[in-house]
């Protein structure tokens, strides 16, 4: 049964891969939808805008943040980081300033704001969060979310696993296996860097990555972009629902089974594993970081699945198949 939809939205970041197809989905659905980014309904600059176009508005879904499918120098990690943090405060300055805003507020996090995690699945309730470049960006976006006492506002927070679709980091990963690259990815050394250290007003350490000898047994965390639509559409109509929400498929797979999945999915008969002193080179050639195939991310979708969400593909075979099949 579909959920109901709200008679006007607001969705920040709508020209990105979640957001553009969000407001597709929902504008042919009926949905009154407004936009606030570069450009739009109001763009960033023009707070007077972004306070006019979220008065009245049932709902504000945030998916603003620069790409994170970059290599992390100072000027990415800066954009990465700021295209996040600061977004998200213009917005809550824009709320707190409306007349009639709006009920429900559901922000893009991340997945990744857990410890690298080899030995158990992470929840919301029992969940360990990491330290290091990527969680500080997660925490401190959180943070801008939760901050000052905004009353009558239901704030969520989607902790979105890697996203697959026609998107960077699914067409990242089909890259690697249609470059012969479709064995299991291996942490192991490599020149000293910093490029995962923390950042913001409460920066951690990086932490490092366990060298695991086994190779290939890091866990990966994805959910389909239908899913995470549905998850969207099921959280809006949820208002008993609100704090950290995992947005994962509920059956991680460890690194040698996605790119198993992946290399046969494209056809490449060839499985060289990529150990880090290869996929350090070859992630540099396409622009990226290993730390997105090399932290173990071991996410479950607790609070979705005992509110009784259903998954449209809770198998990556399946969902792997759905999105070569577009």
């Amino acid at each position: 049964m579909a959920e109901p939809m709200p008679a006007r939205a607001v969705i920040a970041g709508a020209s990105g891969f979640v957001g553009s197809e969000l407001h597709r989905r929902w504008a042919a659905r009926g949905v009154l939808v407004q936009t606030i980014g570069r450009d739009g309904d109001a763009t960033w600059r023009d707070a007077a805008g972004m306070r006019r176009v979220l008065d009245g508005a049932d709902v504000l879904v945030n998916l603003a943040g620069a790409s994170v499918d970059r290599r992390y120098t100072d000027r990415g990690r800066d954009l990465i980081y700021r295209s996040r943090i600061e977004t998200t405060r213009m917005l809550r300055s824009a709320v707190a300033a409306a007349e009639r805003p709006p009920a429900t507020w559901l922000n893009a996090s991340t997945a990744t704001i857990y410890r690298h995690a080899t030995d158990r699945p992470q929840t919301e309730t029992a969940g360990e969060l990491g330290t290091g470049f990527s969680v500080d960006v997660a925490r401190d976006w959180e943070a801008e979310l939760f901050a000052d006492d905004l009353p009558g506002l239901r704030r969520v927070a989607l902790r979105m696993a890697i996203v697959l679709g026609d998107g960077p980091a699914t067409r990242m990963l089909l890259r690697l296996a249609r470059f012969g690259l479709g064995g299991p990815q291996l942490e192991g050394p490599w020149f000293p860097h910093d490029r995962y250290r923390g950042i913001g007003p409460h920066a951690t350490a990086a932490a490092p990555h366990p060298h695991d000898s086994r190779g290939g047994r890091q866990r990966f965390s994805w959910i389909h972009l239908d899913d995470a639509l549905g998850a969207i559409d099921f959280l809006v109509g949820r208002a008993d629902i609100d704090g950290a929400v995992n947005l994962a498929a509920p059956h991680p797979v460890e690194n040698r089974e996605l790119m198993r999945t992946l290399r046969a999915a494209v056809g490449m008969p060839i499985a060289l594993p990529a150990p880090r002193w290869v996929l350090g080179p070859a992630m540099w050639a396409l622009r990226t970081e290993p730390e997105l195939v090399l932290k173990s991310r071991w996410v479950v979708p607790e609070r979705l699945q005992a509110a009784g969400f259903s998954f449209r593909y809770a198998e990556l075979d399946d969902a792997v198949r759905a999105v070569l099949g577009r």
